[in-house]
């Protein structure tokens, strides 16, 4: 039991450090190329939704603060990339109808407790959809230069690390589900992001 609570508090210690600084490669990719090629609007949309549903859920089931304390983060981030998509993209503007959309979307997933349980249900096809579209904007572009492969790269760990500590902690299954998929895709990502870099690095 000593062992599988240090494990446990390595998987949550550690995924809560790096997502602190998981989404920091892309935005720094972003600001010095001042070029969103290859990064997905509707992806990161859709990834944002699914993040402050599943902080809502956990929250409204009172499921340890460990279990999702690395989330509030990961939002701050997608929201400064969000940001930074719509002034590099020319649709800044349309930053304050986003806002005032998530908001809003985010009362009403309080209101009543059903109503959470029941996008839940759908959050894991949210969530996946953001990796499709990512992907797809790969593929359209061939070009995964503004893409990072680090932020890639430590989400795929930090999601095989919550497959263990929800294992060890909720052992929800849908949670558990979630997680496993978006293990798949986000390894999928990266295995994009590394293909087209050695194909251009072939014709370079």
């Amino acid at each position: 039991m000593e062992v599988h609570g240090a494990l446990l508090n390595i998987a949550t210690y550690s995924t809560f450090l790096i997502c602190l600084v998981l989404k920091l490669p892309q935005i720094l990719i972003l600001t010095k190329a001042k070029s969103s090629k290859g990064l997905s609007l509707t992806g990161l949309l859709l990834e944002l939704a699914g993040y402050i549903v599943f902080v809502t859920y956990q929250w409204h089931h009172n499921h340890p603060i460990s279990t999702y304390i690395e989330y509030p983060a990961l939002i701050l981030q997608d929201t400064i990339l969000l940001i930074l998509l719509l002034n590099y993209s020319g649709s800044l503007r349309q930053s304050l109808a986003y806002s005032v959309l998530f908001v809003c979307g985010w009362q009403l997933l309080t209101v009543q407790g059903w109503i959470i349980d029941m996008v839940m249900s759908v959050s894991t096809f949210i969530s996946a959809s953001s990796k499709f579209v990512q992907l797809q904007s790969l593929w359209q572009s061939q070009d995964s230069s503004q893409v990072s492969a680090l932020s890639w790269g430590m989400s795929t760990y930090t999601c095989l690390a919550r497959t263990f500590t929800t294992l060890m902690t909720t052992d929800d299954k849908q949670v558990l589900l979630r997680i496993c998929v978006l293990t798949s895709l986000n390894s999928w990502v990266l295995a994009t992001i590394f293909h087209y870099r050695r194909g251009s690095k072939k014709q370079d």
